[in-house]
């Protein structure tokens, strides 16, 4: 007895409809994080130097920070 198996013939990759969604939702994940990441950098760029020593950061680091770019000298104070 020979028995066919249903997906036989069919592609794995998703429908052109849902990969076309699922590109949708990430373009609009990342420009809400792309959004997130600019008030951040305006808040803190909002505050003055001594606010900013407190938080262990200078002016010239505030976007590092935001952008996840942590260098070893604030490694060291967490």
């Amino acid at each position: 007895m020979t028995t066919i198996s249903q997906t036989a013939g069919r592609s794995f990759r998703p429908s052109s409809s849902s990969g076309f969604f699922a590109t949708l939702a990430h373009a609009a994940y990342a420009l809400f994080d792309r959004l997130e990441h600019r008030s951040a950098v305006k808040t803190l760029n909002e505050l003055d130097d001594r606010a900013l020593r407190d938080i262990g950061i200078t002016r010239s680091q505030i976007e590092d920070a935001v952008y996840g770019q942590v260098r070893t000298e604030l490694t060291r104070y967490l």
